[in-house]
């Protein structure tokens, strides 16, 4: 059963609802956290978004990752565990044609031990709470992310910049801390292969 709606805020998408299935833990990313975050990344990239590659590890409705595709990304990759989410984000998809996502059903952790040095731009983090996820996840992220690539992160709490990566700007919104990070390696990795699933 369907809980609310929450719709895409700008780009080619804008004004798409986007349904909130009834999933245990999902917590869509607010339309105004949302256009936070897009108004940072343009100021980071200079409004350059097109052939951007993006990485959304937990993926849930969709939000975060479609909003990436509206705004002209080259391409999304979405990792999500839960069945009933991935069918709805296949379906949202198809929808509304947005041929730049790929949609992979499994687990974040796995997903980027397989990556094999793919490279993105920014890789989004909206785990569920409670479970640890960040401090497994930290390790793994520069194998991901091109030198100077981008990690939004949500979480409970305000958090700092672990190494090897620079708090870029933070802010709050209800109880949801929300930060962007900069990957801050010394040397960039060129390799740009990536996994993908339909």
């Amino acid at each position: 059963m369907k809980k609310h709606i929450v719709r895409i805020v700008g780009g080619d998408y804008r004004k798409t609802p986007i349904p909130v299935i009834d999933a245990p833990g999902l917590r869509p990313t607010p339309d105004r956290v949302r256009e936070t975050l897009f108004n940072w990344l343009r100021h980071f990239w200079t409004g350059q978004f097109a052939g951007k590659q993006v990485l959304d590890l937990f993926a849930g409705t969709g939000a975060l990752g479609l909003e990436a595709a509206s705004h002209g990304v080259g391409r999304v990759l979405m990792v999500e565990s839960s069945p009933q989410a991935v069918a709805a984000l296949r379906a949202l998809r198809t929808r509304l044609g947005a041929d730049s996502v790929r949609i992979h059903a499994g687990d974040a952790i796995m997903v980027l031990d397989r990556l094999d040095d793919a490279v993105f731009d920014l890789v989004l983090l909206d785990p569920p709470f409670g479970k640890g996820w960040l401090d497994n996840l930290w390790p793994r992220l520069p194998n991901a992310l091109r030198h100077g690539g981008l990690v939004y992160v949500e979480a409970e709490e305000a958090i700092s910049a672990p190494a090897g990566f620079d708090l870029l700007r933070q802010s709050k919104a209800g109880q949801v801390h929300f930060h962007l990070f900069r990957f801050a390696a010394t040397q960039e990795n060129d390799n740009n292969p990536a996994l993908e699933q339909e």
